[in-house]
């Protein structure tokens, strides 16, 4: 072979980054590289930090109180789902968009782009200031995250995407700032749900479109149990059927995009009968406060008091704030999404045969 074809070979595999692709498989067993987190407040964890003109924030104590690294803008004691899914993955903690050093290595274990107030709505959330949707999120993603991505990597979107994880959890503030708080504007549940359903719907095919194989979605919380809704009175059956509505829905959505979506699986995790199941057998899962927020809350009866005070048991409690969980429930409800064998709990399978199936 001439010198000369020879560098025409070399050039054509740079162009095409086929021999200096680093895509390789994980090797921490965990399945995935990586994993991209999008949603809401549940998963937020910093995002919202510096966003002039939002209330949606937890950067500022007790939020972090059991978490090793403080105050973070986690809305909660502790980690959160994203963070115990995580940790199932083997993977290290995934750094906020947000933050500035989020950029070369500390990309390539994912991103989570998260904010807390938003929703699969754009007009979600405005209520609470400036938030980040889901719209928005993804474009971050795509505009931002992925082409530092392939770079660092040598690697096109194909080749990389395949080995990571896209985490989803949105919906929660599309009920609970928008279809509760502002009114049905002439909608019934059924429609409003599919109103939801079908943007969520172009979402996921956009990430599909991007590279994105691998899905697990955490459906809407039950809203009627949390402490800001039920105000102590256990779970509210009307707020619960409503969000149901979502998740039924939802499970027909991802049964017929399936074929729009060659070769992606999509998990889905019925938060409602998982929650609701714990809620209503609490010792089970080994907690007894179920009903009241551990922190001490603002007069709205969603957000902790800045220093407030707060309860001493905290592995003992549901909710951490009128809405948002504890540790404790966040690792129960990622060990189900990783392990439940009930197709009703997460369907159509657990994350951990995704797992196996990925190895």
């Amino acid at each position: 072979m001439s010198l000369r074809n020879c560098l025409y070979i070399i050039f054509l595999c740079f162009i095409s980054f086929a021999c200096l692709c680093n895509a390789k498989k994980p090797k921490n067993g965990g399945g995935f590289k990586g994993m991209f987190i999008f949603g809401t407040s549940i998963f937020d964890n910093g995002n919202n930090n510096n966003i002039i003109g939002t209330l949606a924030k937890a950067n500022y104590p007790p939020y972090g109180v059991d978490f090793a690294a403080g105050v973070t803008g986690r809305f909660s004691n502790g980690k959160n789902v994203a963070d115990v899914i995580g940790d199932y993955l083997k993977l290290p903690l995934i750094p906020a968009f947000a933050d500035p050093q989020t950029k070369g290595d500390a990309i390539l274990h994912g991103v989570n782009f998260a904010s807390g107030g938003s929703g699969i709505l754009d007009e979600t959330g405005l209520v609470v200031g400036r938030v980040i949707p889901l719209n928005e999120q993804i474009r971050n993603f795509e505009g931002v995250t992925l082409p530092e991505l392939e770079r660092q990597l040598r690697c096109q979107r194909t080749e990389i995407l395949v080995d990571y994880l896209f985490l989803i959890g949105a919906g929660n503030n599309d009920y609970l700032l928008n279809y509760f708080l502002l009114g049905p504007m002439g909608q019934s549940p059924q429609a409003f749900a599919q109103r939801l359903i079908s943007t969520y719907s172009d979402q996921l095919k956009k990430l599909y479109n991007l590279g994105a194989r691998n899905f697990l979605l955490l459906s809407v919380y039950p809203l009627g149990c949390s402490p800001v809704v039920s105000r102590g009175q256990g779970c509210l059956p009307g707020p619960n059927a409503v969000v149901s509505i979502f998740y039924d829905q939802l499970i027909s959505m991802v049964n017929q995009i399936k074929s729009q979506m060659p070769g992606s699986e999509i998990l889905v995790l019925n938060s409602v009968k998982i929650m609701t199941d714990i809620i209503n057998n609490p010792g089970l899962a080994g907690l007894s406060n179920v009903s009241n927020p551990c922190c001490e809350v603002s007069s709205n009866g969603l957000s902790c008091i800045p220093n407030g005070n707060i309860c001493a048991n905290r592995n003992n409690y549901a909710y951490f704030d009128g809405q948002h969980i504890t540790e404790s429930f966040s690792t129960i409800i990622a060990t189900k999404a990783y392990t439940s064998s009930d197709p009703s709990e997460v369907y159509p399978f657990n994350l951990c045969e995704l797992v196996h199936a990925h190895l």
